[in-house]
């Protein structure tokens, strides 16, 4: 379980370009996700050899300063329940505002590591302005500029050198199961009427995680943990419509599961919190099966199934091999179907091919069609081997890994899933040098 550190204060000082450096700086090196990094506010980065995952609060409130007054009171009271430390970012051009001393007066009473960061301090002249921020009450402070780095590594220190060590959990190695998606979408009721009726439940586990309810169920000889993510203790202060919660409550289930049951409201349609939560899922490598839950309440003439799932795939291109299931909780159709679905893409997931059975498949196909020439030099593929890694990563040995570009990698990830079944499950591609 990694860390979560929350960036919380008011908007445009400076947190997005923060969490934005912290992040590429580690996507670039770790992270070379294929296909497109969408706009997201969850990321994972790692100082010193130490990871955990950072949250940008400020990236899901839109609206004009007196809307995001109130919103910010909550996400500050979101972060401090949830986060195990937090960054209070200020901003030195503006000095301190109202809207900073009520976020300082929520955060003195906290009993987590807060780090107040003073962005912006890129000349002498404002290291000595953002003196005045003493007067929030909160000690000492870190000055930085996000746009260039200076001062975020003293800051990084502090805060990986804070984080609590994760006490590893001994987890029951049964395959998780997390059914994720934005409130009221259907998920305790599905989860209910899995087990409801059912007689196959062996335990209820009070969360391993401390905050989501583990059900040990048995069906199709396959036995599994289902993580109900909607079973988690409600904060009354926080408004269930509220897009950050959602996310954030999803974040632990999904950095913590093998395949994650995104769960929609057909008359909502796959909107932004959806597609937020699937990106999460995939930028974690977890196998993933979107359920298009209230499909019987769809007006069916102007909506089929097949025009709605072009729609889903449209938008989670390029990673289009996912299965999408239509059920409904309501009257229990198809919700068999939607687990059997589930417990096929984990087999993907933790499917491993022979090195000789690998090359036989993709050594024809590359000789064929190899990766295009760079500046006249020929790129060889000379054989293919799966890492043993808990998602499926393969390496392609070659004799210049720098010249194959990513559209040939998305080719070598197609031919993958067309020769092995790798449905709901991210594929990485690697080079490396022979």
């Amino acid at each position: 379980m990694s860390n979560i550190v929350a960036v919380v204060g008011r908007p445009n000082v400076g947190k997005s370009t923060f969490f934005n450096r912290l992040i590429k700086r580690r996507e670039a090196i770790v992270d070379a996700v294929s296909g497109v990094t969408r706009d997201r506010h969850y990321g994972k980065t790692d100082w010193n050899g130490k990871e955990f995952s950072l949250i940008d609060t400020g990236g899901y409130v839109v609206g004009s300063d007196d809307i995001f007054e109130a919103e910010i009171d909550k996400q500050v009271e979101l972060a401090i329940d949830e986060a195990d430390a937090i960054v209070f970012m200020v901003d030195v051009e503006t000095g301190v505002t109202g809207m900073d001393e009520d976020v300082a007066q929520l955060l003195r009473k906290v009993k987590k590591p807060v780090f107040l960061v003073v962005n912006k301090v890129d000349n002498n002249k404002r290291l000595e302005d953002a003196v005045e921020f003493y007067s929030l009450g909160l000690g000492d402070y870190f000055a930085i500029a996000s746009i260039n780095g200076s001062g975020t590594g003293d800051l990084l220190d502090a805060i990986v050198e804070a984080l609590p060590e994760k006490e590893e959990v001994e987890e029951d190695q049964l395959p998780r199961f997390a059914v994720v998606g934005r409130p009221n979408a259907g998920k305790s009721s599905f989860i209910n009427a899995l087990i409801g009726e059912e007689r196959y439940i062996v335990t209820d586990i009070a969360g391993t995680t401390r905050d989501s309810i583990d059900t040990k169920y048995n069906r199709f000889g396959f036995e599994f943990n289902l993580v109900d993510t909607a079973g988690i203790r409600r904060k009354t202060k926080v408004k269930d419509d509220l897009e950050f919660y959602s996310v954030m409550r999803s974040v632990r289930a999904i950095e913590h599961s093998d395949v994650c049951l995104v769960m929609l409201d057909a008359n909502r349609g796959f909107d932004g919190q959806v597609q937020n939560i699937f990106w999460l899922a995939e930028r974690n490598r977890k196998g993933i099966v979107i359920l298009v839950n209230k499909w019987d309440l769809v007006e069916k003439n102007t909506k089929t199934a097949k025009e709605f799932e072009q729609h889903i795939r449209n938008e989670i291109a390029p990673f289009t091999d996912v299965p999408i299931v239509f059920i409904s909780v309501l009257n229990k159709q198809r919700i068999f179907k939607a687990i059997e679905t589930a417990v096929e893409v984990y087999n993907n997931r933790t499917k491993r091919i022979k090195t000789s059975v690998l090359n036989e498949a993709l050594l024809p196909i590359i000789e064929h069609q190899p990766p295009p020439a760079n500046k006249g030099k020929f790129v060889k593929i000379k054989y293919i081997m799966q890492l043993p890694t808990p998602q499926p990563q393969f390496a392609f040995f070659c004799n210049l890994p720098q010249y194959v570009k990513e559209p040939y990698k998305r080719f070598l990830e197609n031919k993958l899933r067309e020769k092995f079944d790798f449905n709901g499950v991210p594929v990485s591609v690697y080079m490396r040098k022979k």
